[in-house]
């Protein structure tokens, strides 16, 4: 959308983009895991206890996950405006981080927590069947 050719700036910007996604989304995994593991054990129902675990999970995340993509547009948005020497590889290191921020954003907070529960059912199914 930027006009920015597939260069080595902006594979470079996606493969930090990539990184910053699966460090959030993995630990937006973990903290539904672990609200499960209370809530199982406090003997909930097991439906309830997932839907519990995947709120409370998301909920816990929900602030470091804004702050983290805030920090991180904040401090990029500059070179995205910037024309002096050394920008054109910047702005292409810059945009697919920026850009992808956003989508990333979506992905951990809605869709994470869906295919956890997700899983999680379908596990509960299983188990339930044998």
């Amino acid at each position: 959308m930027m006009g920015f050719n597939f260069s080595v700036a902006v594979w470079v910007g996606y493969i930090a983009l990539f990184g910053i996604a699966v460090e959030t989304g993995v630990v937006m995994v973990i903290y539904p895991r672990g609200s499960e593991n209370r809530h199982t054990a406090a003997g909930e129902l097991a439906h309830e206890g997932i839907e519990a675990a995947v709120i409370e999970g998301a909920v816990q995340r929900l602030r470091p996950k804004l702050m983290t993509v805030a920090v991180v547009m904040l401090s990029l948005a500059p070179i995205l405006w910037e024309s002096g020497i050394g920008s054109d590889v910047m702005k292409a290191i810059a945009a697919p981080i920026v850009g992808g921020m956003i989508t990333s954003t979506i992905h951990v907070l809605i869709l994470v927590p869906v295919f956890f529960a997700i899983m999680k059912e379908r596990a509960l199914k299983k188990e339930s069947l044998h």
